[in-house]
């Protein structure tokens, strides 16, 4: 019997020698004036067919393929950012139930738990400043020196004027 090393062999030739035959049967081809030029107007066929189809849906008011593929992944778009907004809403939610159930109460205890804790690091370092500074005796308070009297032109100037005397041709008021 044969090896199954040898029909692997065989079959790796066979498989290479076709895969050359078909690359230059293709190259042939390709290189024939007649065989070129129909797949030149078989091409601009197949995109003057793909505008008059256009064309007749756009009369129509139709959507096109193209219409119908750009409105997908728009609406796939909108789902997307959709679900993003709906996780942060979610989030949102959460946060608010467990501020509800006691969170404020939690953070007031621990306002309160600092707030002592540096009550008594300032007694601590109060405490250390009465140690290193001896106390200054307190100075008598200073007496306020007697006010002092205004010079007479200030004092002419604070005294009210008297009120001028009626003109001749004025009436004396009744």
């Amino acid at each position: 019997m044969s090896d199954p090393t040898d029909q692997d062999g065989l079959r790796d030739r066979l498989t290479k020698g076709g895969e050359d035959v078909i690359g230059r049967l293709a190259q042939e081809l390709l290189e024939n004036p007649m065989v070129s030029s129909a797949l030149t107007k078989a091409l601009g066929a197949r995109e003057k067919a793909v505008g008059a189809q256009e064309a007749a849906l756009s009369a129509l008011n139709l959507p096109t393929a193209a219409d119908i593929e750009r409105l997908t992944r728009r609406v796939r778009s909108v789902s997307q950012r959709l679900e993003g907004i709906e996780d942060g809403v979610d989030r949102v939610d959460d946060r608010l139930a467990g501020r509800g159930s006691g969170g404020e109460a939690e953070r007031l205890a621990a306002i309160e738990a600092q707030l002592a804790a540096l009550g008594a690091q300032l007694d601590a370092v109060s405490g250390q400043l009465g140690q290193l500074a001896p106390a200054k005796p307190k100075a008598a308070p200073r007496k306020r020196a007697a006010a002092k009297p205004k010079p007479k032109a200030a004092a002419a100037a604070a005294k009210p004027k008297p009120k001028a005397a009626p003109a001749a041709g004025d009436k004396p008021a009744g």
